[in-house]
C-alpha cells in the first residue's frame, strides 16, 4: 500500500493505474490540438468559411482554459481531487461530440470553449494528484511517465488530422475523443483517489471576475482590430476597460489577503523578467503552429495528409530539445541560453519566407525538425528560469499564472497571426478579390516576417537575467 500526503491509501493496483489515467488526459489534450491545427483548412471548406478566419476555434478553447487554470486548484481542494478530475474529463468529451456535431462556425468555437473547461481542470488536476497522491521522491518520476504522452501527441496528431479530413472526415478528429474519454471516465471514478484539503482558503472570487474580465475584453479588442473588423473606437475602448479591469486587481492587492496571484511573485527578479519575456516569447511562438499548416496547405498546396506528415519533425525536434536543454543550461545559464535561442527563434520563424513550392522538400523538413527543437528548447527554459529562484511558499501561485500566461499570450499569438494574414490579403489583393497561388505565398512570407521580427523583442528582455543563473556551479556553491 502506498500512502499519499493527504492520509489516503492507494491500493498497489491503483498506484499502478492512476499515473495511466492522468498520462490518457495530457495525451487526449495534446492530440486534440495538434490534429485540429491541420485539419483548419479542411474544416474551414466544409463550413463554407475561409481558412483565415478559423483561428477563432483555437483561441475559445485556450481563453477558457487560461480563465479557469486559477480556480483547477481550489476546486480540488475544496471538491476533491477525483470529482474535479473526472468532471474535466466529462467536460472534455462532451464539448467533443459538440464539436463533432457543428453545423456552423459559431457553433464550433462555442463547443471548443466547452472543451476547453475540461482542458483547464484534466491537466493541472492531473498533475496535482500525482504531487498529492505519491512520495515526493516518485515525484519527478511520475511526472517524465504522465507529460510523455504529451510530447507524442504532436508526433502522430497532424498526420492523424490530414488522414481525417483527406479520406473520412473532419469530424473523427472529435469523436475519436469520446470512448477515451467515456472508459478514462469510468476508470477514474474507480481509482483516482479522492484528496480533499479542508483547510483550503476561501476563493478570491472578485479577484476571479476582475482577472477574466481583462482577459476577455483585451481578447475581444484583439479580434475588434482584426477579424470583427469593430470601429476603432469600439475596439480601442474593449481594450482600455480590459486594462483597466486588470490595473483594478493588482492594486487591490495591497488589500486583500486571498488574491489568485500575490504582487509578491514580482518581488523575485527571474520571475519578472521571465513571466514578461514569456509574453512576448509565445507570441511567436503560439502563432507558428497555426500558421504552418496553413502554409503548407494554402501556400505550398499540400494536401492534408501530407501536411501532416511535413509536421512530424517538429515534434521530433521536440524530443530532441529534451536532451540537450540540461547540459546547455548547466554550461552556459539561462540568460546566455534564452537570448541565443530567442534570436534563432526569430530567424528560423523569419525564414520560412524563403520557402517556395520549388524548395527541396529535405530543406523545408530540416528548417522544421529546427523549428522544432529551438521552439522547445525555448518553452522548457523559459518555464524553469521563470520558477527557479521563486520561494517554496509562492510556488504554487507562480506556477498557475505561468500557465495563465502561456495561454493567453498563445492566443494572443493566433489572434496577431490572423489578423497579419487578413491585413496582408487586403494590402496584396484589395477587397473582393479572392485569393490563390502566388497571392497566398506573398501574404504569408510576410506574416513570417513581422512573427519572427516580434520574437525577438523578448531577446532584450532575457538578457536582463543574472548571467549565472542556471550554470551548475552556480548552482552548486
Amino acid at each position: 500500500m502506498i500512502k499519499n500526503t493527504a492520509s489516503t491509501v492507494l491500493s498497489p493496483r491503483g498506484a499502478r493505474i492512476v499515473p495511466w489515467l492522468v498520462a490518457v488526459a495530457f495525451f487526449m489534450q495534446m492530440l486534440d490540438t495538434t490534429i485540429l491545427n491541420t485539419a483548419l483548412p479542411g474544416i474551414g471548406r466544409a463550413l463554407d468559411v475561409s481558412a483565415f478566419r478559423m483561428h477563432s476555434v483555437i483561441i475559445s478553447y485556450m481563453l477558457m482554459t487560461a480563465m479557469l487554470i486559477p480556480a483547477s486548484g481550489w476546486l480540488a481542494d475544496r471538491w476533491g481531487t477525483r470529482r474535479t478530475f473526472c468532471l474535466g474529463i466529462a467536460f472534455f468529451t462532451f464539448g467533443s461530440a459538440l464539436c463533432a456535431a457543428s453545423k456552423t462556425l459559431d457553433f464550433l468555437v462555442f463547443a471548443r470553449a466547452v472543451q476547453g473547461i475540461g482542458g483547464a481542470l484534466m491537466t493541472p488536476v492531473g498533475r496535482l494528484i500525482i504531487l498529492k497522491a505519491y512520495p515526493r521522491a516518485e515525484f519527478v518520476r511520475l511526472l517524465s511517465f504522465v507529460t510523455l504522452p504529451g510530447l507524442i501527441g504532436p508526433l502522430f496528431g497532424p498526420v492523424a488530422g490530414g488522414f481525417f479530413v483527406q479520406y473520412l472526415s473532419w469530424h473523427w478528429i472529435f469523436l475519436i475523443n469520446l470512448p477515451v474519454g467515456l472508459f478514462g471516465l469510468i476508470f477514474s471514478l474507480i481509482f483516482i483517489p479522492e484528496l480533499v484539503n479542508k483547510e483550503a482558503r476561501r476563493f478570491d472570487v472578485f479577484g476571479f471576475l476582475l482577472f477574466s474580465a481583462s482577459m476577455v475584453l483585451i481578447s475581444m479588442a484583439m479580434e475588434g482590430f482584426g477579424e470583427l473588423h469593430l470601429p476603432r473606437v469600439e475596439a480601442t475602448s474593449l481594450c482600455i476597460a480590459g486594462l483597466i479591469f486588470m490595473c483594478a486587481y493588482w492594486l487591490r492587492g495591497g488589500h486583500t489577503k486571498q488574491m489568485l496571484f500575490s504582487p509578491r511573485l514580482f518581488s523575485t527578479r527571474s520571475f519578472a523578467v521571465g513571466i514578461t519575456g514569456n509574453l512576448f516569447a509565445r507570441l511567436s511562438a503560439g502563432a507558428v503552429p497555426f500558421l504552418n499548416p496553413l502554409f503548407l496547405q494554402l501556400g505550398l498546396g499540400f494536401s492534408p495528409l501530407r501536411a501532416g506528415l511535413f509536421m512530424m519533425p517538429v515534434a521530433l525536434g521536440a524530443l530532441v530539445s529534451k536532451q540537450i536543454i540540461g547540459p546547455l543550461v548547466d554550461k552556459l545559464g539561462f540568460r546566455t541560453v534564452l537570448t541565443v535561442n530567442t534570436m534563432l527563434l526569430g530567424c528560423v520563424i523569419a525564414s520560412f519566407s524563403l520557402v517556395t513550392p520549388v524548395t527541396p522538400a529535405i530543406l523545408q523538413l530540416l528548417l522544421l525538425a529546427c523549428l522544432g527543437t529551438i521552439n522547445s528548447t525555448q518553452f522548457m527554459s523559459m518555464n524553469s528560469f521563470t520558477l527557479i529562484e521563486l520561494p517554496q511558499g509562492d510556488a504554487a501561485s507562480g506556477n498557475s499564472l505561468l500557465a495563465v500566461c502561456q495561454q493567453i499570450s498563445m492566443s494572443m499569438g493566433v489572434t496577431i497571426a490572423a489578423t497579419l494574414l487578413g491585413g496582408f490579403t487586403s494590402y496584396y489583393l484589395g477587397a473582393g478579390e479572392p485569393v490563390k497561388g502566388k497571392s497566398y505565398l506573398e501574404i504569408f512570407h510576410a506574416t513570417f516576417v513581422v512573427v519572427g521580427l516580434l520574437a525577438l523583442v523578448s531577446t532584450c528582455i532575457f538578457h536582463q537575467a543574472n548571467a549565472e543563473l542556471g550554470k551548475k556551479h552556480q548552482q552548486t556553491s
